[in-house]
């Protein structure tokens, strides 16, 4: 349990992401794919019905004894808490409403972001583009661990620890590898979220507040859904950036596993996702893939070869325009 995983450095490459030539030639063979782009009607209901049963929630939790509370907060809350953050992802791709109605798409992420009790919707979405536009890049691209977490957390045991920890780094991170000045969008979504969080604890008490905040910190940490961070761009395979999953957990999360999909074609809403699959199936079906994110996490932690250091970074080149 205390060996120590074998990588000293990240995996340095010398060229450029593999999604943005695919997707060019995907569409040269495909162009009908275009017409998979745009908002998805249903997104905005969907989420609209998730946080009206999370408020649910938050009611029926409140004369609970604490035992229930705990086990609520992880069976259910954690699920659909982490299941919101995906929703705030989806909208960050303006999903929800359009391009041409973009400030829409940002505070219904607001609204979204109320069950989740920690405000980040609109940073996110600052990062996030970032991260498709520059993946990998090296003080840009902010999904990366920093050097530290791959120094230290080296081990089978503190691996465990460091998947615990996962929502308390990908909110310190920014920080330390790109801090960037704050926007009146993101004062606005503290204030909003903290005025929830103070009325929610003023009308109904503790339980509840802590259903919301303990459930969004257990469903992004030890959680099998939270697989889907290891999943998605650790190198399990030498060569392989990103990967994907087709597994059943998909129907909780936008579709998030079909990730190479995604990259190739961040305006395609999640659920259009296996059309793109389907269409272009020979770009796809032989790259790596998962089926279990479950066994990602036990893997990621047992394998001596993996660690947070195991992700491809590279030295971005010209001029880098960030949001």
């Amino acid at each position: 349990m205390g060996n120590r995983v074998a990588r000293e450095d990240y995996e340095w490459v010398y060229t450029d992401q593999p999604h943005a030539d695919r997707r060019k030639e995907i569409l040269a063979k495909y162009p009908e794919i275009k017409s998979l782009m745009g908002p998805d009607p249903r997104l905005k209901w969907i989420v609209c019905t998730m946080v009206a049963v999370q408020f649910l929630s938050f009611y029926l939790i409140k004369d609970l004894d604490w035992k229930w509370v705990l086990f609520w907060t992880y069976a259910f809350g954690s699920c659909i808490n982490h299941s919101m953050t995906l929703a705030i992802h989806e909208i960050s791709h303006n999903t929800a409403f359009g391009n041409n109605k973009a400030m829409w798409n940002r505070y219904f992420a607001m609204f979204a972001n109320l069950p989740i009790g920690l405000p980040y919707s609109a940073s996110f979405k600052r990062y996030h583009l970032d991260h498709h536009r520059y993946l990998g890049g090296d003080g840009v691209d902010v999904d990366i661990p920093t050097e530290f977490e791959g120094w230290f957390f080296c081990t089978r045991v503190r691996k465990f620890i460091w998947i615990i920890l996962q929502p308390l780094f990908y909110a310190i991170r920014p920080l330390w590898i790109n801090p960037k000045p704050i926007t009146q969008l993101e004062v606005t979504n503290v204030v909003v979220q903290l005025a929830f969080d103070v009325l929610l604890g003023w009308l109904w008490g503790a339980k509840p507040v802590f259903y919301m905040l303990a459930g969004s910190m257990l469903g992004m940490g030890l959680h099998p859904i939270s697989g889907h961070f290891i999943a998605e761009h650790y190198m399990f395979l030498k060569g392989h950036e990103t990967y994907s999953y087709y597994g059943s957990l998909n129907l909780l999360t936008f579709n998030v596993g079909y990730h190479n999909e995604h990259h190739d074609f961040p305006s395609i809403p999640g659920r259009r996702l296996p059309l793109v699959k389907k269409i272009a199936a020979e770009y796809y079906d032989d790259l790596p893939q998962y089926t279990s994110w479950m066994k990602v996490l036990y893997d990621f932690i047992m394998d001596d070869a993996l660690s947070p250091f195991s992700r491809v970074k590279r030295k971005l080149k010209g001029d880098i325009k960030q949001e």
